[in-house]
């Protein structure tokens, strides 16, 4: 049982929090923003009322099986909202930045030196034992060495991911990030004998790691050195991601290897995205990956993964493509204009999507310093790109109501197309930026599908712009743009 001993520590990064702000100015291009605080028909935010004079800066959330919502604050606490109603659960705690609700009401927190387990054994509302499930990895007490998760598989696994340091002194660096060691830039797993597993590596800041209804990992990551934008991958065992640091910790490499080694040599290794998230259009730092499991009570986009961001205050959706057996998909905005950073997004049982948000460290578009909002949705078919698919000669669009067909042609459509550089520098700008030309468009299925034929290249982003689209009863989408990462087309 691990006691409050971290309380003092907690105290002292509390001061830091309030009294001090890292910012991240930094960007590697131009773009332009989505204007105006975007919204489909038929969803709207609610603000929910936090405890008065608390720093409320949401890291983690989770809701219960009894319609009670659970968050952890970087200040170290842990709070329950039940029947309108806040009581803190739990405090003390290092920077938690992830939280779990377990099946027999015990709450689970990522802290940063460890993972955590909270029970409340007198039932009355408050943690009495904090129960260390594992620290098998090493904390240099750098304030980038974030902790994330945990998620659990079918088979009582558990996964988390572990940041790189920022400034670390001694630390082996590349780059921006480095590492003193000891799993730093890692994904691990705990399996069910309580024994931690290094899992995979090459990670930099992913912040957000989550579980499909298919048992599948998947995690993003955050623009930065080795990472050219931010991005979504499928997690799996024994893969490499991109950044060089974290091989330190593998037993087939060391320092001197690394360094021998160019980018041309690690991007041999290491895995492709499932998207590319074109920065600033969409994201900055995205948080975890959360499935819309809700059956249709949160509308036409059952299945797709909805993700915030913690700098453009938004929420924005992954449509996947699996394609000769490997996923790749596209990204689009969904809801902009929110009150603060968003980090943390969950599914309740009644099919809104809560969204926890701070905007310590990094700013925020939104003006608030931290919140709590939900997405709730009315019933009203919106008019939106439902998914996107690959074709052999182009691509099939998806509406979730017909479209004007006066509105689709050749020329009120624009595509264009390009590529990342991987490198050790901080992100990417857009390389071999192009205009591409449309062959032909049609409208099928009662005009809810368009296909587009075009000239396709492979390991490109592919961005779609519908200038003037509208639906058959003149509505226009809330958004316009798509962005569909192109690893691989069609065998």
């Amino acid at each position: 049982m691990q006691n409050k001993l971290n309380v003092m520590k907690n105290q002292f990064i509390r001061a830091f929090i309030l009294c001090g702000m890292v910012i991240n100015t930094q960007a590697v291009n131009a773009v332009e923003h989505p204007k105006g605080n975007y919204m489909p028909d038929g969803y709207s935010v609610e603000t929910i009322d936090l405890p008065k004079d608390v720093p409320f800066h949401i890291t983690g959330l989770d809701t219960s099986k009894n319609k009670e919502v659970f968050v952890a604050t970087r200040l170290g606490e842990v709070w329950r909202l039940k029947q309108g109603n806040w009581t803190k659960f739990a405090d003390g705690l290092h920077e938690a930045t992830g939280l779990m609700v377990e099946e027999d009401g015990s709450i689970i927190v990522a802290q940063k030196p460890e993972l955590t387990r909270l029970v409340d054994i007198n039932n009355d509302g408050q943690a009495d034992d904090y129960i260390q499930i594992t620290d098998d990895w090493n904390f240099h007490d750098n304030y980038h060495e974030f902790t994330f998760g945990p998620v659990k598989d079918k088979a009582g696994n558990y996964y988390g991911t572990l940041n790189l340091s920022h400034g670390a002194p001694k630390s082996f660096s590349l780059g921006t990030m480095g590492s003193a060691g000891g799993y730093r830039g890692w994904a691990f797993k705990v399996n069910t004998k309580g024994q931690f597993e290094p899992f995979a590596y090459g990670l930099r800041s992913p912040a957000g790691i989550g579980i499909s209804p298919q048992d599948e990992l998947f995690f993003t990551d955050n623009q930065g050195d080795w990472v050219e934008t931010s991005k979504l991958h499928l997690l799996q065992e024994n893969k490499f991601y991109g950044h060089p640091i974290p091989l330190i910790d593998h037993p087939d490499y060391n320092k001197d290897k690394i360094r021998s080694m160019t980018p041309a040599d690690f991007d041999k290794l290491r895995e492709k995205p499932v998207v590319w998230i074109p920065h600033i259009e969409v994201a900055n730092s995205p948080g975890n990956p959360e499935w819309d499991t809700t059956e249709g009570q949160f509308g036409p986009f059952k299945g797709q993964i909805f993700i915030g961001d913690q700098t453009q205050s938004n929420v924005f959706r992954v449509m996947l493509d699996k394609v000769n057996g490997q996923y790749q998909g596209a990204v689009m905005n969904f809801v902009g204009g929110m009150q603060s950073g968003n980090i943390r997004t969950r599914f309740d049982s009644q099919g809104d999507l809560w969204v926890g948000q701070t905007a310590r460290g990094w700013g925020a578009k939104g003006g608030k310093p931290f919140g709590l909002e939900k997405i709730v949705w009315d019933g009203t078919n919106p008019f939106e790109v439902l998914d996107i698919k690959l074709t052999k000669s182009g691509f099939k669009i998806n509406f979730t109501e017909a479209v004007d067909p006066n509105t689709v042609s050749a020329n009120k459509i624009a595509i264009s197309e390009w590529n990342y550089k991987y490198s050790g520098e901080y992100g990417s700008a857009k390389q071999n930026l192009k205009k591409l030309n449309i062959q032909k468009v049609r409208l099928t299925n009662n005009n809810t599908t368009l296909w587009v034929d075009m000239p396709l290249t492979a390991d490109k982003v592919v961005m779609f712009e519908f200038k003037a689209l509208t639906s058959a009863n003149q509505r226009k989408p809330s958004v316009n743009k798509l962005y569909y990462t192109l690893n691989q087309m069609l065998n």
